[in-house]
């Protein structure tokens, strides 16, 4: 299913009083407005932009890494790590239904060269250590040079564990491979598993981390990584089109949300639960909780039916005409806006 399917529709200039299509439909709260607009500017292209310049030495010294890099989404901070990992004519082993190789338009392939290798992702959205290490190939000139695991963690809201992702990152340095890990909701992940933020980030050598989702910042990802990496990355930045001048406005968003918002998100993931549980009650199918998701599959031929009863009543889903519903629990997403929609369900399916 592509997740983003059914997603254009429904909140118009109106907006909705409950939008569970993505966490990344949230607005910047009063605080965060403030932070924006009090924020030190200078023109980052040139390094002076001292939010900009905050921001990436704040999160990087929180979760370890000697430098991180300031990118306007999540999409451009993967594909700048990908690209400052690996030269035209190498491979990444990266997961099947990862983003990085199903959602990302395969950018590493279609402006790198490099080849996207995909791997089969386990039931707990990891990937198997004997499957990565047999993916990697020989030293022979008929095949591409395998330089770069990419993980993912959360898959599909899952929290993929500590142990499974050391120890595919384990069989990948075995076999000379670096790793990179899309960590689009690394906070996400970091709740889910009850760990600390330097547990996950240890293990693999650069980390993408998204500030539009959840966390609730209008724009901006951050890649963190070793120095030289990470320079090399700030070239592919400029490369991209993603150089911003007083970025700082942005940076400032990044900042207020880690610091005020990253402990909330165990509230989305409460309230995610609250409504796997009411759907299992409507016997409205399986609905299996993770993190800050709801995956359920209406019966067939119901999904268009129920997305249009539930606009009505101000409550918008995404997904498309058949199979799973996605449904993400956000900080804008919160108690009214849930008893809102689990009401919808119950009209719907009483």
């Amino acid at each position: 299913m592509n997740q983003y399917a059914g997603m254009t529709g429904g909140a118009g200039r109106n907006l909705p009083l409950c939008d569970l299509r993505s966490d990344t439909v949230t607005r910047p709260d009063a605080g965060m407005q403030a932070a924006m607009g009090a924020a030190e500017l200078g023109d980052d292209v040139y390094g002076e932009d001292p939010s900009v310049n905050r921001l990436e030495r704040s999160l990087a010294e929180r979760l370890g890494k000697e430098a991180g890099l300031f990118l306007p989404t999540g999409t451009m901070s993967n594909l700048a790590g990908l690209l400052a990992h690996c030269q035209r004519g190498e491979e990444i082993l990266v997961g099947r239904d990862y983003h990085v190789c199903m959602y990302e338009a395969a950018g590493a392939s279609v402006l790198g060269g490099i080849a996207l290798y995909p791997l089969p992702v386990g039931a707990s959205g990891g990937l198997d250590p004997a499957e990565v290490s047999a993916a990697v190939k020989p030293d022979d000139s008929h095949m591409a040079v395998s330089r770069l695991l990419s993980l993912e963690n959360t898959h599909n809201g899952r929290a993929v564990s500590l142990a499974e992702t050391a120890a595919a990152a384990a069989a990948a340095r075995a076999s000379g491979l670096a790793v990179h890990l899309d960590g689009a909701r690394f906070f996400n992940g970091v709740t889910a598993l009850g760990c600390t933020e330097r547990d996950l980030a240890s293990i693999p050598d650069t980390i993408s981390i998204c500030l539009s989702k959840g966390l609730g910042s209008p724009a901006g990802s951050v890649l963190l990584g070793p120095l030289d990496l990470i320079d090399r990355a700030r070239r592919w930045r400029k490369m991209l089109g993603g150089g911003m001048r007083q970025a700082g406005v942005l940076a400032a968003a990044g900042l207020y949300a880690l610091e005020h918002n990253v402990a909330a998100l165990a509230e989305d993931h409460a309230r995610a639960q609250v409504l796997a549980d009411a759907l299992r009650v409507l016997g409205a199918g399986e609905a299996v909780q993770a993190s800050n998701m709801v995956f359920f599959n209406p019966e067939e031929g119901r999904n268009d039916a129920l997305r249009a009863h539930l606009a009505q009543r101000g409550v918008v889903i995404g997904g498309g005409s058949s199979g799973a519903i996605r449904l993400v629990l956000h900080r804008d997403a919160g108690d009214s806006a849930l008893a809102l929609a689990i009401e919808g369900l119950r009209s719907f399916y009483g």
